[in-house]
């Protein structure tokens, strides 16, 4: 013998209200479990509900148990896994965000570079927190804080600073005279 699904506890929900809160669902997969449960209050038997919404059959007893313990709260609750946890603790992203925007990897002792790059930051977090990290990792790490690549600038063996003084004084001047079409 069979057994068929019961919404032992409704919570004041009828069909129309069911069906109205279905429809107002952004998320298809959470419309889909309010659906579930208007066709169990229906009369539908749950191997005919996982057939119309193209469900299994446990997801539709699951829904039906969640809905007859709490309610619309518990059917429509979705819980995430917590993450990986972090390489770096608060203090730590803090210290290396400061690192990157105030100093080079001169400044800091590794090395005579001029820029920061994954390959410095990864040398960096080995030695100062004992930390391995992939350089794609480093990049997503980077993405996240909002920093973005860019190429790194250099300046030219031979060039006059004096000339290079005057135009960057000649393009100020320029920019308080003509009209507001610089960005």
């Amino acid at each position: 013998m069979r057994k068929t699904l019961q919404i032992t506890n409704d919570y004041g929900w009828t069909v129309e209200r069911l069906q109205a809160c279905e429809r107002a669902q952004k998320n298809a997969n959470m419309s889909k479990r309010v659906a579930a449960i208007r066709l169990v209050m229906q009369g539908y038997m749950g191997l005919q509900v996982a057939q119309l919404l193209n469900l299994h059959r446990h997801s539709v007893s699951s829904y039906v148990q969640k809905f007859n313990e709490g309610g619309m709260d518990a059917l429509l609750e979705r819980r995430y896994a917590p993450g990986k946890k972090p390489y770096l603790s608060e203090k730590e992203e803090t210290q290396l965000k400061n690192m990157i925007l105030m100093s080079t990897p001169a400044q800091e002792g590794f090395g005579v570079e001029a820029y920061w790059d994954t390959r410095i930051i990864q040398h960096v977090l080995e030695e100062k927190w004992n930390v391995s990290m992939t350089r794609y990792g480093i990049t997503k790490m980077l993405h996240l804080w909002g920093f973005r690549y860019t190429c790194p600038t250099y300046t030219l063996k031979r060039a006059n600073p004096r000339k290079q003084q005057e135009f960057q004084e000649h393009v100020q001047e320029l920019k308080k005279t003509s009209p507001k079409t610089w960005c």
